[in-house]
C-alpha cells in the first residue's frame, strides 16, 4: 500500500478484512479495485443512484448525507456520520441491488479504495476463508450501525414527545 494507507487498512473490523483482500496479489490494484483520491465536498456516491461498488477510506474523511424533505419540499441534506480511515461504505448496495440510501461526499481531501461490487464477490466465492472474514467485518460493521441508529430514533423520539408535551400525557 501506498503511504497513508497503512494505519487505514487496521482501523475497522469490515476495513482490516478488505484490507486483506486489498493485499491479495488475485486481487490486484487496477483490476477489481482503484484508488480514488476525493477533493474536499466531491461526492463519491448519491442517493438513489446505482454504482455496484464498495469503498474503503484510506486517508481523510468522509460524510454520510441523506436528504429530507420540509415544509414546502425544501430539502434538508444532515450529515449523518463522518466516516474516517479504515471504514467501508456502499455496502448495502452490494447486497440488497438496491440504490445507494445516502449520498457520501469528501470532507476534506480523502482517499478511497473503490472496490467492484460484482468482482469482489465473485473473488469472495472462490476464496471462502477471505471472503468468510469479509462477510463477518461488513456485519458486525452494520450491527454496530443498527444499533446506534436504534440509539439515535429513540432519542429523538423521545425528543419530538418531549417537544410536542406529549410526554406528560403517556
Amino acid at each position: 500500500m501506498a503511504a497513508g494507507g497503512g494505519r487505514a487498512l487496521t482501523a475497522a473490523v469490515a476495513g482490516e478484512a478488505l484490507a486483506e483482500l486489498l493485499r491479495h496479489p488475485g486481487f490486484a490494484e487496477g483490476g477489481p479495485w482503484r484508488r480514488r483520491v476525493l477533493a474536499a465536498g466531491e461526492a463519491v456516491l448519491r442517493e438513489g443512484e446505482r454504482s455496484g461498488r464498495v469503498y474503503l477510506v484510506l486517508r481523510g474523511r468522509v460524510r454520510v448525507l441523506g436528504e429530507v424533505r420540509l415544509e414546502g419540499n425544501r430539502p434538508l441534506h444532515p450529515g449523518f456520520r463522518d466516516l474516517g480511515e479504515g471504514e467501508v461504505f456502499g455496502e448495502l448496495a452490494l447486497f440488497d441491488g438496491r440504490p445507494h440510501s445516502a449520498t457520501v461526499v469528501a470532507v476534506d481531501e480523502a482517499e478511497v479504495a473503490e472496490i467492484d461490487g460484482a468482482a469482489m464477490l465473485a473473488f469472495l466465492d472462490a476464496h471462502p476463508e477471505i471472503g468468510y472474514r469479509v462477510l463477518r467485518g461488513f456485519l458486525e460493521t452494520l450491527a454496530e450501525r443498527l444499533r446506534a441508529t436504534t440509539q439515535k430514533a429513540v432519542a429523538l423520539f423521545a425528543w419530538g414527545l418531549k417537544a410536542h408535551d406529549i410526554d406528560r400525557h403517556l
